[in-house]
Parts: structure tokens; sequence; C-alpha cells
């Protein structure tokens, strides 16, 4: 059975689909931007500050379906401009102890909004 995801946390879903879903087992996050929950959009930041905050927003789509960063099974990574690797790279990294989820991490033109990242997510609940 599927469930929609949804929390004050995290950015609200602007368009046609949820801020995540869930079955029995797993949770999948929408891809997140740099975003506050209060909709402020941190697109002049550094990348270093828009993934801090993308991984936020992810993090709290995972709770509010029963997961969280510690139970995540895989993460995809969209950078504007795959130069930004190790500046995105050093913040994700803080976010997991030990061992760290599977994860993709690829450039693609035109993210929402201008934005330099945006981070989506599997998690096990």
């Amino acid at each position: 059975m599927r469930e929609t995801i949804s929390t004050d946390d995290a950015p609200a879903a602007i368009g046609a689909y949820s801020q995540g879903t869930a079955t029995d087992d797993l949770v999948f996050t929408a891809g997140q931007i740099p975003a506050t929950p209060e909709g402020d959009l941190l697109d002049d930041a550094d990348v270093d500050v828009q993934t801090e905050q993308a991984m936020e927003n992810v993090a709290a789509v995972l709770a509010a379906g029963g997961s969280s960063l510690a139970d995540a099974l895989k993460m995809t990574v969209y950078l504007a401009d795959i130069d930004d690797f190790d500046a995105m790279n050093g913040v994700y990294e803080t976010f997991f102890d030990g061992d760290p989820p599977a994860r993709s991490a690829v450039e693609a033109a035109d993210l929402p909004a201008g934005v330099d990242v945006e981070i989506e997510a599997v998690g096990a609940r």
C-alpha cells in the first residue's frame, strides 16, 4: 500500500508531487532543493550551504516517513556543476556515521529554481 509523506519540517511540494511516498518497508523522498521549510530559497548561497539545507530537508522527509539518514539505502545527488562535487561531498559526508548509503552524483543542467544541488533518497523503515 502506498502512503503519502508530508511534513512542515521541509519545504512544501510545489506542483504535482509529494514530499515523499512510502510502502510497508521503504520511504522515497522527492528531490529536495536548498529551500528552508519556510520557503526561503538559498540559490545564491555556496554549494556547501545549499547541500546542508538539502540534506536537512531529506532527513526531515525521511523522518516523517518513519525512516532516517541512518536507514538510507540510496541517495542521488544532482549538481548543476560536477566541479562542485568536492564541496558537496565535504558537507554530505558529515550527515553519516559509519557506512554511508549507496550514492550516485551526476551533473544535471537547469535544476529547479536555479539551485546548484538537489538530493533525493530511498530509506528503509
